[in-house]
Order: structure tokens, then sequence, then C-alpha cells
């Protein structure tokens, strides 16, 4: 990346990644003491910026970038109308109000807050939302009216700043990541909980750098001395590398000599709902967000609800949906889609056949029996990429799997053909489940579909990927594809099936291309 994209998000004289930084991290282990003493450090500054340089400037960057849009966008609707010899009065009036509608919805659905930018589907999720939203304002604004000019704006204008909207958020958002895998653009957190829940959260800041977290200083219940911080802690004071400064009872102090920007409040029998709420009203007037994970780590997203029973903040965490009217508008996403995919690759298909063919005369399509929704088999089709008689081959090379739990992988199969390295290395061998897909046996977003040997093996939690329709691609596809290992992909295919959406499959549709053309993780 060159220098003016690296300066797009970081403050001039700001290190990278920096927050509010104290000059000693609120504390140092003592020498001759198993205790933390801290050293003597200054006082908070008092007004403290409520946002980094850098998150000003990511934010007023994608702000900048949504306006721009919009304007351009409407502008040349506008010529085109122009163009048309349409009533350009009546069309320059309802421009206004587009630009009005969608500058207004956006804000109405935080769609510009700093807390869902730059990782996570919640960011496109409240982008669609205010986009809809202003579709809906303009419809209502010529209902009332009585015009009907507002129909091209309503069913053309609207979605076509969507489409040129989405892909720049996008591209802002892998300029952040970029710079986050440098370093840069990070928020110094401290993490306060049981040490091996912090180092948890610590190891998957590091492994999820896109996240934006870095944890700095950690304060635990267990506060141990030099010599006996090996083992738990992992070295001298510290988790992972991180030093521990000290313990739970005085972490509103060290937040506030610190300057940090997150607390990170992992699972502890230290923390009662009092010590909680003690804390929040600690941390107030401080730069410092607290978050609280729960101990439900793999359950997110519109599933978990807070609210007040018996004057108790309880989460709520909501049964997965496997059917009703979202499920409905994922069967006809799911074939429409498949339909115009189909369609705008049949010369592809073809030219694909056409090569199995010439290759060495065997059948074009390799059928297979795999397991869908409810336990139910079905044939699955797939672009032939072996020998003829690969599957009886496969007993004698079980030996030399690579792969854990029921999976049979190779990293060099020598069943593989020579064209069927390049189908594999781009996923286009999978094309033709888009014909699974079309009939309603399996879905463009998913979990793998598996093998009838490999569901007879499944543990009662792998079984739950079956409560859904298998996938043409899915959340453990877009993380690591083929080097994943079996538990990984269990993991994510179970996070998958408890937190699926509309706007995650949106998310993987897209990485999907970046993996296949990138041609990353498959074999």
């Amino acid at each position: 990346m060159d220098e003016s994209a690296r300066s797009l998000f970081a403050a001039d004289g700001e290190a990278p990644g920096s927050g509010p930084r104290p000059s000693s991290r609120a504390g140092r282990w003592d020498e001759s003491s198993s205790r933390v003493r801290l050293r003597s450090v200054p006082e908070p500054v008092e007004d403290i910026a409520p946002a980094l340089a850098w998150e000003r400037r990511y934010l007023a960057s994608v702000i900048t970038a949504d306006v721009l849009v919009t304007l351009l966008v409407v502008a040349l609707a506008v010529v085109f109308i122009e163009g048309l010899g349409g009533p350009v009065g009546v069309h320059q009036l309802i421009a206004f109000g587009t630009v009005l509608a969608v500058l207004a919805a956006l804000p109405a659905t935080r769609a510009w807050s700093l807390r869902v930018l730059g990782a996570g589907s919640e960011e496109f999720s409240r982008l669609g939302r205010g986009l809809f939203i202003a579709a809906v304002l303009i419809a209502l604004a010529g209902l009332i009216s009585g015009s009907l000019a507002v129909q091209a704006w309503v069913f053309v204008v609207v979605p076509v700043i969507a489409l040129v909207a989405f892909p720049l958020r996008y591209l802002l958002r892998r300029l952040l990541h970029g710079a986050r895998r440098r370093g840069e653009c990070l928020l110094p957190v401290m993490a306060a909980g049981a040490p091996g829940t912090v180092r948890e959260l610590i190891e998957r800041t590091r492994t999820e750098s896109h996240v934006g977290w870095r944890v700095e200083a950690v304060c635990t219940t267990e506060v141990v001395p030099q010599s006996d911080s090996v083992g738990e802690t992992g070295g001298t004071g510290a988790i992972a590398g991180v030093p521990v400064v000290g313990g739970l009872g005085d972490l509103s102090a060290h937040v506030r000599r610190g300057g940090y920007r997150v607390v990170a409040v992992t699972a502890d029998p230290y923390w009662t709902p009092r010590r909680l709420q003690q804390l929040a009203w600690d941390l107030e007037g401080t730069s410092a967000e607290m978050v609280v994970a729960p101990v439900l780590m793999e359950v997110a997203g519109p599933r978990l609800n807070v609210s007040g029973v018996l004057g108790m903040p309880l989460l709520r965490v909501s049964a997965p949906q496997f059917t009703g009217g979202k499920r409905l508008i994922k069967d006809v996403v799911d074939r429409v889609g498949a339909l115009t995919l189909l369609t705008l690759c049949a010369p592809l298909l073809l030219l694909i056949a056409a090569w199995i063919t010439v290759s060495d005369r065997g059948p074009v399509i390799y059928r297979q029996r795999r397991v869908g929704r409810g336990g139910r088999e079905f044939t699955m089709y797939k672009f032939r990429t072996m020998i003829v008689d690969a599957d009886r081959v496969r007993h004698s090379l079980m030996e030399n799997n690579e792969a854990a739990g029921p999976l049979f992988k190779l990293r060099k199969d020598p069943r593989v053909t020579r064209v069927g390295v390049f189908l594999r290395r781009y996923s286009l061998d999978e094309l033709p489940q888009l014909f699974n897909v079309l009939s309603g046996r399996m879905s463009l977003v998913g979990p793998r579909p598996p093998l009838p040997e490999e569901t007879a093996e499944y543990a009662p939690d792998a079984r739950r990927r079956l409560l859904v329709k298998p996938g043409l691609t899915g959340l453990w596809q877009v993380s690591g594809r083929s080097d994943l290992t079996w538990a990984e992909s269990v993991r994510l295919d179970l996070r998958y099936v408890e937190d699926w959406s509309l706007a995650l499959d949106m998310v993987i549709l897209w990485k999907t291309l970046r993996a296949v053309v990138g041609g990353y993780g498959a074999y």
C-alpha cells in the first residue's frame, strides 16, 4: 500500500495503533515482592478525546464516500433523464429529496457508528437498512404527492447507490484491515478476568487482527509472584506475553491511569452484577468502553438480547430459527441466485465439460451421495477432477490421510487429474452444485455437505450441522478452506447454523469470490 493510503487513517505524529498511552502502562512487577505495586503515574487527563485520530479520519472517509456516491449517482440520474426528454423539473425535486432521504436514513440507522465500522456484517446490514428506509421515504413522498415519477428513483436510482456504496465501503475496510495487519489503527485494550479466558481473548485478537484490538495489559484474580508465573501465565508476570499489571479490584484505577480504549471483561467468578455495575460507574468520564464477553462465546448477533427481569439484567438467548419467513426468503434468494449464476456461467460450464472430455474421455459429471438437511441423502453433482475409479483407489490411500476427524484430504492427491488441479484450485468443479441449489437440496451458503460415512462418526454437536441445508460455500470455506482442521471446520459450521442471517450470507458470498479468485486454501 502506498504512503497516501497508509496515512488515510493515521494522525500526523501518531504512532501506529496508538491511543492515549501511559508512560509505564499503569504498573510493573516489584522484584522483591509477590504483589503488584504501582509506580507513581500522572493523574488522567480530564478531556480525553472520545475517538482516536485514526478513528475520526476513518469515519470521515466513510461518510465522505457515502455522500459522494449518493451525489454522483443522483446527478447522473438527472442527466440521463434530461437526455431522454423527461420532466426535468419534477425529477430535480425528486433528486433533491433522494439526497435528503439517504443522508437522513444512514445516520438514523447508525450506519456511521464507529462500533460497527471495520469488522463484521453489521456494518453492511445497517447500510442496507438505511438505503431501504430511504427508498421507502421516497415512495411515501410520491404516494402523498400522487407522482409516479418516483418509481424510477425507488427501483433504479437507490439500488444503484447501493451497488456502488457497498463495494466502496468494502474497499475502505480492506485498507483499514491492511493497516491493522501492520500493527496500525488498533485500539489499546485492558483485559480483565480469569487467566484462561484472558488468554483465549488475547489469542483471538492476534489471529483476528482485523477486529482492531490489541490487548496491552491484564488484570486478573490470580496475581502471582514472578517465580510462580511460568505455567498458567506463560511467562514472568504475563499471560500470552501481555503483562499482568494487577488484580481485578484495582481495575478501574489502572484503566484511568492507562488511557485504554476498551476494557474487555472475561469470565471470572469475581464478576458479580454489583461489581460490573460499579465498574461501569467507575469508567464513566474515561475514554474506555466496557465490553463484557458472555460465557456463550459462539452465540452472537440477533439471538442475544439484554432485558431486565426481577430488577436484574439478564441475557436472553433466543433459539436459532430454522424455519419461518427469513428461511423462506433465503430459499427464494438461493433459487433466483442459482438460476442467475447458471445462466451467466453457461458458456464456462460448456467449456469445462469439453476440456474434461478431451483430457481423458471419462464422464464429465461426478455424482456422489451426500447428506442434507434432516439427515436426508441426495445426489450431489461436481465436475470430475479425479481418475474414473477414484473411490476404489481411496481405500488404499487412507493411511496417508492428512485430515483429522472423519474427513479425507491429501494435499497432493495422486488421483487428481491435470484438469482437476486447475478446477480445484479455483473451485470451478463446484459449479454443477448450482443445480442442487436450484432443486432445493442445497443452499448457496451453508455447512459443508458431508458423506454418509462421515455423519456416522459425528459427535452430537457436529450433527447440528444437519439442521440446515448444506451450502455451495460457507463460513469455513472463507476462513481457510482445505487448510482448516476438522475441529475448526465444525466450530465455524456450528457458528453459522446458530447465528445465520441474510447479511452474513452476503458477506460469505463476497468473501468466497475473493477466495476463489485468489485460489486460497484449495486443493
